[in-house]
């Protein structure tokens, strides 16, 4: 099917603590040509959390267009194929030191600065602006996370948070409950029937390295992910919402957030949010580096 073609992929890795943790996915570029079908079914073979495409390697409105599929369906945001394929388009087709590159997602345009230092490989993404939905009772979650409610943090809500993926963001008290928390596959699926968010990220101020703030585990069964080693998109989400619950006793946040250690792929994502009059400014950063190359065939 894809003889034509043979578009070229790069393996990224991305919010990576040490080399081949985090979370790594494929980014294809110039697959202009494919049909969305031909591009969902190469993200399920490829088997990533999520895999990029890279339409043209020309210019639209001052961004790249870009489209992201997890192995089951297309997503409108993630936020490590949101770094990793500004990496690619940095690294391999503008090939030059640039501060930023916009992508054009189907959230809008996503721009991804670049760190100055080049032996740093750190890079950021400006998120939408957080919007915060609903908010649910403790009982029910406890239940869908197998833990008991009074192990979930009550002075701050349960709240579906979007920087462009609603999140269901659950405080928990303990570092402990957050490696207990087990999702309930029948009960998560009946709850997010009928609601815009689907994932759930759960965190803690306990964590495994004492340079880290935070520790997070992050569950996105719908979209064939039961638990996503890092997420750029979820912990965009977070952010907003340390920010508007004053989390840390201020309205402003530089945090180092560590996850996936209970999956066993360790990563750093670096966040920054601050109040800005009404509004709430997130950044999502972290390492992003090429780990391998190829050609379908």
């Amino acid at each position: 099917m894809f003889e034509l073609s043979k578009p070229v992929f790069y393996i990224v890795d991305v919010f990576a603590e040490e080399k081949y943790s985090g979370n790594q996915l494929a980014v294809f570029r110039f697959v202009e040509e494919l049909h969305e079908k031909e591009m969902q079914q190469i993200a399920r073979e490829m088997n990533f959390s999520e895999t990029a495409f890279i339409l043209s390697e020309e210019k639209r409105a001052g961004g790249y267009d870009v489209r992201i599929f997890t192995p089951q369906t297309e997503v409108p945001f993630a936020g490590h194929p949101t770094l990793g394929t500004a990496h690619i388009i940095q690294k391999e087709i503008v090939k030059e030191t640039i501060n930023e590159i916009i992508l054009n997602l189907k959230i809008g345009q996503i721009p991804v600065i670049f760190d100055t230092d080049e032996c740093s490989d750190i890079s950021w993404m400006r998120q939408l602006d957080p919007v915060f939905g609903d908010t649910y009772d403790a009982e029910l979650i406890s239940e869908i996370l197998s833990l008991n409610a009074n192990e979930i943090d009550d002075r701050f809500p349960i709240q579906t948070v979007s920087t462009g993926l609603p999140t269901i963001i659950v405080p928990l008290k303990t570092l402990k409950s957050v490696k207990r928390a087990n999702v309930v596959n029948s009960k998560y699926l009946d709850f997010t029937a009928n609601i815009d968010a689907k994932t759930l990220l759960i965190f803690c101020s306990e964590t495994y390295n004492k340079q880290n703030e935070l520790n997070v585990r992050f569950f996105a069964g719908r979209y064939g992910i039961p638990e996503d080693s890092a997420t750029g998109s979820g912990n965009g989400c977070l952010a907003g919402y340390l920010v508007k619950q004053e989390y840390f006793e201020k309205a402003c946040i530089n945090l180092r957030v560590e996850q996936g250690y209970e999956c066993g792929r360790p990563s750093l994502l670096l966040l920054k949010a601050e109040k800005k009059g009404k509004a709430i400014v997130v950044d999502v950063g972290g390492k992003v580096k090429t780990i391998a190359k190829g050609t379908l065939v």
